[in-house]
């Protein structure tokens, strides 16, 4: 499985974001977004299923929102009112259907927020 992402940019407090991860290579199960901080282990961000079911971090819930394309096997984070602890690398995965869970990840994508 292969992941590429797209979409990281400079934004300002309080702007918007949507970040985009294709993945290749095998039947997809689930998908997500982990964001990982200097010197912190990945959090994770939202996950998506098969099935389109999803959740959400606390620190995210009502301003980010995940979503998935199934035919093109890709999914994305739209990320509105990002504030100043949002800045981080954020990393999307993919866990294709099969008996292990394994995630794929993609190459990650800054995303600074400007004071």
């Amino acid at each position: 499985v292969q992941l590429v992402e797209s979409g990281g940019g400079l934004v300002q407090p309080g702007g918007s974001l949507r970040l985009y991860c294709a993945a290749s290579g095998s039947r997809i199960n689930a998908m997500g977004w982990y964001r990982q901080f200097p010197g912190k282990q990945r959090e994770l961000v939202a996950p998506i299923t098969s099935i389109g079911m999803t959740n959400y971090g606390d620190s995210v819930k009502g301003r980010f929102t995940i979503s998935r394309d199934y035919a093109k096997n890709t999914v994305y984070l739209q990320m509105n009112s990002l504030n100043p602890e949002d800045p981080a690398v954020y990393y999307c995965y993919a866990a294709p259907f099969g008996p292990r869970v394994v995630n794929y990840w993609g190459q990650g994508t800054q995303v600074p927020v400007s004071s």
